[in-house]
């Protein structure tokens, strides 16, 4: 009876004018457009369009993140000039601003232009997006922003290169061979990551807005379903696993994807040990938390879309027909559902709306007894003003009964009492639409008991109803029904239904 439904529930997004004030708030994007509008003619890059070494302390300042010769800087002054710990402050410093620098050229944020020769170098100015960011729409920053993602993202799947001089080879060229990298596995892997990372947040009964523990994110993409006790092999590559993520999710959380609690340092293992697998560990949140931001939902969600993912949005709906309205929302939660119907209804004409709802209702197809479920439910949202169309379908077989429950509902008057057949066929169509909706087991039970025993003789005036589901309705009636005899009448009827339609 099951209609197609989409490959992921939809999300909730907020307006693109929101997004994109998300997105200029980025700590990496804010501070590339920093440096795109101090760049000018005496910005000087090197061969790749990278700053110079001798132009990244001027970066730095710019940015705000010159360490002081006490040791103060802009986060929290921990060292003194010449010793280690202010040595490491300043190179972390001059690494945000290339990093920076590197998201404005890949986002055309800047400009480059290459020198004369390889002694020469080039020179670099404001690009023509940076105009975008203030003069553009939503959408323009929004693009902008998925440019940086997809640079960040690519970055992010790039091994830690510790040592780059033992990977030198006579050519001079790194040999990549003996990193026992795959780009491509790689990428894969984190777009998992980030997949279930959205597919938790978008579920219900799902963390929503929680964070998800890193542990847990990591044995979704290493722990075979079908898995009790994970081994000792597993368990190690699941903490291999983690430590990946925990640099990539650094990295990720600079463009505003992600919130990232890191890995606890005190947890980590002396050089040359294996970290513990932490699965079981009681502070689960020492080995590091993660939640998509709502702009990360966008830019994960946009990367789905790209490549051919079903990933609905909330509103997605809105400006299609009726039909596509009832269609799409088959397979959606109920709150999801019931918000992309007041989406689809605002600004319509009530009338209208109710007559496109209706007709779209009708049908003998494997999805129609749920479209009509939505139908019911959408017209739940609108006023008595949508009576006229209602009454138009009274003596429509299909849409009959829906017609008289929806005014009775409202306390209307004059409204005809429904055949015997009519109530019956009602009967067979809501539990089929709520079979098709997977809802809740225990409310489904209560429902069909409650039919049963509103009517004396509900199964054997059941199979006799000419329903294209009523067979199936009754088997599962013979399922769902607590009552044991009750139960082994409704598998009687279900034979006989079968044996009348010659199914």
């Amino acid at each position: 009876m099951s209609a197609e439904q989409p490959t992921l529930p939809p999300v909730r997004l907020p307006a693109d004018a929101e997004l994109a004030r998300d997105a200029l708030a980025a700590p990496l994007l804010a501070r590339a457009v920093r440096l795109a509008r101090w760049a000018g003619p005496e910005t000087r890059v090197g061969a790749g369009g990278e700053l110079v070494d001798e132009q990244l302390p001027d970066a730095v300042e710019v940015l705000g993140l010159t360490v002081t010769a006490d040791g103060s800087d802009a986060s929290d002054g921990a060292s003194f000039e010449g010793t280690e710990a202010f040595e490491e402050a300043v190179e972390e410093a001059e690494i945000l601003a290339a990093d920076a620098w590197r998201l404005a050229v890949d986002t055309g944020l800047v400009t480059v232009e290459d020198g004369a020769d390889d002694e020469t170098p080039g020179g670099a100015g404001p690009g023509d997006n940076l105009a975008l960011l203030t003069a553009g729409s939503p959408q323009d920053v929004l693009a902008i922003w998925l440019d940086g993602f997809d640079a960040v993202f690519a970055d992010a799947v790039v091994p830690v290169l510790d040592d780059l001089e033992t990977l030198v080879g006579e050519d001079g060229e790194i040999d990549l061979e003996s990193l026992d990298w795959d780009p491509e596995m790689e990428g894969e892997f984190l777009e998992g990551v980030l997949g279930n990372l959205y597919l938790l947040t978008v579920s219900e009964g799902g963390p929503g807005d929680g964070p998800v523990p890193l542990p847990a994110l990591a044995a979704s993409m290493v722990v075979p379903d079908d898995m009790g006790e994970p081994t000792d092999d597993v368990l190690e590559q699941v903490s291999d696993a983690m430590m990946r993520l925990d640099e990539q999710f650094r990295l990720l959380e600079a463009i505003g994807l992600v919130e990232y609690q890191p890995v606890d340092e005190a947890l980590m293992a002396e050089e040359g040990e294996e970290p513990a697998a932490p699965l079981d560990d009681e502070d689960v949140s020492r080995y590091g938390m993660v939640r998509l931001t709502t702009l990360g939902l966008y830019g994960v969600r946009a990367r789905m879309l790209d490549a051919g993912v079903d990933a609905p949005a909330v509103g997605d709906l809105a400006d299609k027909g009726a039909d596509a309205l009832l269609g799409g929302i088959a397979g959606y939660p109920e709150a999801a559902a019931r918000a992309e119907t007041a989406a689809w209804l605002s600004g319509r004409d009530v009338v209208t709306a109710a007559r496109e709802l209706l007709h779209a209702a009708r049908g003998t197809d494997a999805g129609s007894p749920l479209r009509r479920l939505h139908c019911q439910q959408a017209l739940a949202l609108v006023g008595t003003e949508a009576e006229p169309a209602v009454r138009e379908v009274l003596d429509d077989a299909e849409l009959g009964g829906l017609a008289r429950v929806w005014l009775v509902e409202r306390g209307a008057a004059d409204v005809p009492a429904p055949s015997e057949s009519m109530i019956f066929w009602l009967a067979i169509d809501t539990i089929a639409a709520q079979l098709d909706a997977d809802g809740d087991l225990e409310e489904l039970q209560e429902l069909i008991e409650g039919l049963t025993g509103r009517h004396s003789g509900f199964f054997e005036a059941a199979w006799r109803v000419d329903h294209p589901a009523t067979a199936e309705v009754l088997e599962a009636m013979g399922r769902l029904h607590r009552d044991k005899t009750a139960a082994k009448e409704a598998r009687k009827s279900a034979f006989k239904a079968r044996s009348r339609s010659g199914s």
